[in-house]
């Protein structure tokens, strides 16, 4: 699918926080941009403190297509990004999240269900999102907290999609999401979330061993793991998962990416 221009990079910020370039659009993943020290809230009078700082901040960052939000938690959508980011900046995301956006001002926002696409547009290219349904608790958890989704990003030119990659968000691993295969396609990159995040000793985000065995049922080329160290919650080391996918001998390559650092999310 690979076609000439088409560079498609990730520079890594920190917990989800990522600058996807993808061709002509500049795309921003999850804002977090609380410094190490400072607290989340997660809701329901739960909150975590940062242990790092940000490698993205908003006075760097450069003019968005759009935001793409994966829930409304505090370690994905902060107040910095709430009082930073333009209120007319596109962002894309679950109704849910739309609805707390519009409430703090934000004009821009489109909320996807599952399975539903939206389209940006720049010259003659298009980079099209589709929501990928996620679980972010397992059983009764599920309902107390957001919405979540993942996306699958397609760069398509001149009708032909030259690039597809999927960002899982807070999900936990479930055989269904192998209908993303089915429905869009075979996948050039992964960015999964892990961390293996625990609430009340409940996991809430795919550990190594749920990681693992979403690259062995997506079969990605490259996967770039984030999400896994930036929080007290997080419980599962980036290590971990990187050995779990060696001992299974797992398809396609793991980059890890250091914050700040810039990756190709080509094979």
């Amino acid at each position: 699918m690979t076609a000439p221009g088409d560079d498609v990079t990730l520079t890594f910020g920190g917990t989800a926080t990522t600058l996807l370039r993808i061709g002509p659009f500049a795309l921003l993943t999850d804002p977090n941009f609380l410094h190490r020290g400072q607290w989340a809230h997660l809701g329901y009078g739960l909150r975590s403190r940062r242990l790092t700082d940000p490698a993205l901040v908003p006075a760097q960052l450069p003019a968005l297509d759009a935001v793409l939000l994966s829930h409304m938690h505090g370690d994905h959508w902060d107040r910095v990004a709430t009082r930073s980011l333009p209120k007319e900046t596109p962002v894309v995301t679950t109704p849910e999240a739309a609805g707390c956006l519009a409430k703090r001002g934000f004009t821009q926002t489109s909320d996807l269900r599952p399975w539903q696409t939206h389209e940006l547009g720049r010259g003659g290219d298009t980079l099209r999102i589709t929501s990928v349904p996620g679980v972010h608790g397992p059983g009764p958890l599920a309902r107390l907290l957001p919405q979540v989704m993942g996306s699958v990003l397609e760069l398509v030119r001149d009708g032909a999609v030259t690039w597809r990659g999927y960002v899982s968000g807070d999900t936990l691993f479930r055989p269904v999401l192998g209908e993303v295969l089915q429905r869009c396609g075979p996948l050039d990159a992964m960015i999964p979330h892990l961390g293996g995040t625990k609430v009340a000793g409940i996991t809430v985000t795919m550990d190594a061993r749920q990681g693992a065995d979403l690259v062995e049922l997506l079969a990605p080329p490259v996967t770039v793991p984030v999400h896994y160290d930036d929080y007290g919650l997080f419980k599962d080391p980036l290590g971990n998962f990187v050995a779990e996918v060696a001992t299974r001998r797992a398809p396609g390559e793991i980059r890890t990416v250091g914050r700040g650092q810039t990756v190709s999310l080509r094979a």
